[in-house]
């Protein structure tokens, strides 16, 4: 069975300037690649992504072109530094361009397009936050329809204030080396269940048309 997971580097830095959340990502790349996953990083930074909440903003808006490449993909890895205690801005602009796929919907279900994917995140920095990251980026990551195994975070945070980072200091961190495979694992595992079992079943249209007979409101149901 061939897999493809799609690491989404939220870094400030652009190619080919050093990050080190692209080195955590490298580090479960290789473990998945292991497994025989077919492993691909996208720098959001290195592409003109327009402010908006639709799938294609048009000319010289080249998120189509990203998106083209999470609608293809089994597994995805939104990946971070943190930034002023909360995950860096190019990942906000990604939540908040995911939201067109809201309107790309199965004519028969009512899925998003990101239903039957898996979802895991990492993400490095200085001080604290992570918990904060993973837990925002990845409840993201469930309403626009991806499934989220066990132990779906990988993430190493350097001490207060400034100083070494990952790759100065945190290469050799048990911590965050057991997590990568805990992600690398859950996420192939589930991604492999998915695609054997899956589609899943839920039609969302049925649903909103059971729920709309026992409302009183008239709000969109998106």
């Amino acid at each position: 069975m061939k897999l493809k997971a799609l690491f989404l580097n939220c870094t400030l830095k652009k190619s080919p300037e050093t990050s080190n959340t692209e080195a955590l990502i490298d580090k479960v790349a290789a473990l998945m690649t292991r497994m025989g996953v077919e492993c691909e990083t996208v720098r959001l930074v290195d592409y003109k992504i327009q402010y908006g909440t639709e799938s294609d903003l048009g000319e010289g808006d080249e998120w189509p072109k990203i998106y083209d490449k999470i609608k293809k993909a089994d597994i995805l890895v939104p990946s971070m530094p943190i930034w002023m205690g909360v995950r860096a801005s190019p990942c906000q602009l990604m939540c908040e361009r995911l939201d067109g796929s809201y309107r790309d919907l199965d004519p028969k279900t009512g899925q998003y397009p990101l239903y039957g994917k898996v979802v895991g995140v990492i993400v490095t920095g200085n001080e604290d936050g992570a918990h904060d990251c993973c837990s925002t980026t990845l409840y993201n990551f469930t309403h626009y329809g991806c499934t989220v195994p066990p132990n779906a975070d990988c993430y190493w945070v350097g001490d207060a204030g400034p100083g070494p980072s990952y790759i100065e200091q945190g290469q050799g961190h048990l911590y965050t080396n057991r997590t990568a495979r805990f992600l690398a694992s859950s996420t192939v595992w589930m991604a492999k269940m998915l695609k054997e079992h899956g589609p899943i079943q839920t039609n969302l249209i049925k649903l909103t048309e059971e729920a709309q007979k026992v409302s009183t409101d008239t709000a969109p149901a998106g």
